[in-house]
This record gives structure tokens, sequence and C-alpha cells, in this order.
């Protein structure tokens, strides 16, 4: 532990290794972009990278690294901090330099980030610790699994001058409404502690098919993630303890309140107290009441009727429409709501 505190104190190296090229020093914020190189690097860490872990922060800068390529070279040793050893797990501290060893990654195309669009979206709130927006439906919050590019992209190529800009969570590509990124890493962990712990007022507005039994309150039942035979992410019900999937199952509970009954639908305000992937989704189809409009769990025939109808509803009617937690500096309460899209407050229009 002292060695480990020493190192901390070490005066942060300028020059390379004798035997390797002199090595660019960079600034290590969350815009930093390593290019391929067979030179020495250091990395000095900024108030952006704060805190993160060594693995977390190298597979971060390293684009294109494999992760198993990231985890030898720091058990090799290659990767110094302040010119000790250190673990996946050591936290950097401000001011740290970070020495990565000569590494040749495959290098992204020049054209790959000028393809992403800047764009903004509109704001709920906003300060120098963090960004809260109104999420449109039919956009992923981040890039992967097929999407070249989602909210973050977008939003860091459109605020170049942000050193950090990181999700706190996330939203389905087909939800729309509250969501929150960090503008510092301090205010990123805060925040993710009270994801984790249940200590945010999620909710949600869904319209249903059918009529929602009113006694229908509380929904509390686990739920299984997995990939199908095509390799889609799905999520089902667990309800025994004879279910092969009952270990791995994860307790699920959902709060629902009708707000407004349609006769053809009913329009839910949906709080969660737990946050798993695909939730509300699935504890409301299994219900017996699927989301209009929804493409994995949804009424199939229904949602494209209405889809080709005169209303010509063509997406999943679920908002998160209320988001309430502590602020990571101030420890105030921040309420921050986003009304119905156009489209959905149209929809539940009577008549």
């Amino acid at each position: 532990m002292a060695a480990k505190k020493a190192a901390r104190k070490t005066t942060a190296a300028t020059t390379a290794a004798s035997s390797a090229p002199k090595a660019a020093k960079n600034s290590a914020a969350g815009s930093v972009q390593t290019q391929t190189t067979a030179s020495v690097q250091r990395l000095v860490i900024d108030e952006g990278s704060v805190d993160q872990r060594l693995d977390n922060f190298l597979i971060k800068v390293l684009k294109g690294a494999p992760k198993t390529l990231v985890y030898r070279i720091i058990r090799s040793g290659e990767v110094r901090v302040n010119k000790g050893r250190a673990s996946a797990d050591t936290r950097l501290a401000l001011g740290d330099e970070v020495r990565v060893p000569p590494l040749r990654l495959a290098e992204k195309p020049a054209d790959e980030a000028a393809a992403v669009p800047a764009r903004e979206f509109p704001v709920l709130f906003e300060d120098d610790v963090m960004l809260v927006i109104d999420k449109p439906a039919g956009v992923a919050v981040h890039g992967g699994s097929g999407v070249s590019f989602g909210v973050i992209e977008q939003l860091r190529r459109a605020r170049p001058q942000a050193k950090f800009l990181e999700l706190v969570h996330r939203l389905d590509k087909e939800t729309s409404g509250v969501l929150v990124l960090a503008k510092k890493r301090s205010a990123l962990t805060h925040l993710q502690d009270q994801f984790r712990g249940r200590s945010t007022g999620k909710t949600y507005a869904a319209l249903v098919w059918g009529d929602w039994p009113e006694k229908l309150k509380v929904i509390d039942v686990a739920l299984h993630k997995y990939l199908d035979a095509d390799g889609e992410r799905r999520v089902r019900q667990v309800t025994t303890s004879h279910d092969p999937a009952a270990e791995q199952a994860k307790r699920s509970i959902t709060l629902v309140k009708v707000a407004q009954r349609l006769g053809w639908a009913s329009l839910l305000d949906v709080t969660i107290k737990t946050g798993r992937t695909h939730q509300i989704r699935v504890h409301l189809a299994e219900a017996g009441h699927a989301i209009v409009g929804d493409p994995k769990y949804g009424d199939f025939a229904k949602n494209r009727d209405l889809a080709r109808g005169p209303k010509r509803f063509e997406r999943m009617f679920l908002h998160a429409r209320r988001l309430v937690f502590a602020h990571p500096v101030t420890g105030a309460e921040v309420v921050c709501e986003a009304a119905l899209p156009a489209d959905c407050e149209a929809l539940t229009r009577p008549g």
C-alpha cells in the first residue's frame, strides 16, 4: 500500500524510455483519440478520468484494442502508473501519468468519425456537471449492434470542446423521454450509484392495448435476459423455482397506475423500482396488455393496422416522462419532466 501511495506522488515523466522513440504526452480527457503508433505513449490524467479504473481507462483510449490485449499488457507490467506497476482495478488520480507500451492497432477510416452528424437534443436541465435531455424515439443512446452512432456520439460531435460526456443510464432505441448524461466523472459515479441503489424515481407513460385491470397495481415477477436463435437480446418472465433460468433471473418490480382509459387502450403511469432490461415491456405484455407499437413483445397485427390506419402511429408508445434524483454535487432534489411527444399526445385524444 505504501509503495502504491509513493507511486502516486512521483513526478510525471516527460520523456519516453531511451529504447523507444519520443512519446507524445496527451491529455487523457474523455475526448482522447489514440492513433496507431509503435512508440510509447504517456497519458496524463485530467479531471475527466479521475477515479476511473485503469482497465476501463485503457479500453476507452485504446480504440480498437481487444480487451484481452489490454489485460495482458497490464498483467505483464508494460503499463505503468507513475513509473510503477499497477493492477487492472487501480483507481487513477488527477495528474497520474499512465505509460502505454508500443502497440499496433487497427486504425478506423478517417471519414468514420466525420460520418457522425452533430446533433443537439432538447435540454431539460444542464449545469457544469450534468446534462438532461429529452431523447426522441427511434434514436439509440449509443452506437453498436448494427447502429453506427447514437445520442452520445452525436452530442460529442456537436460539443467538441466537452472534455467529458458519458451516459449515466440507458433507454431503449424505441423509448423517448428523460435521459441523463454526466459532464464530469465524479458526477457519473455519483449518479450511477443512485440508479444502482434504486434511489431515483423513474416514471414512464405507456399506452397498452385493451382495458387495464384496476386491481393490478404491482407486478413483482423475476426476469431473465437471453439471446434467441438469431442472436437477438430478449427477456422473459421466470415465475417458478423449477425454471432452468431461476438462478439467473433477477427480481423485478413494476408499479402501475391507470392515467386514462380510451376504451381500445389504456394510458398508464408506470414506475419501476428495478431497472431491468425491457422490464416494463415484458411485464405489461405478460399481463395481457402489450405496449402499443412494441415491435418485440407487442401485438404485431394490431401494430401494423395502427401504422397503416388513419392515425399513422408507427412507434412504440413508451415515454420516460419523469425522473427524480439527488444532484451529484449539492444533494438537492432534481425533478426532470418531459412532455408527451406530439404523436403520442394525439393518439390519446378521445375520438
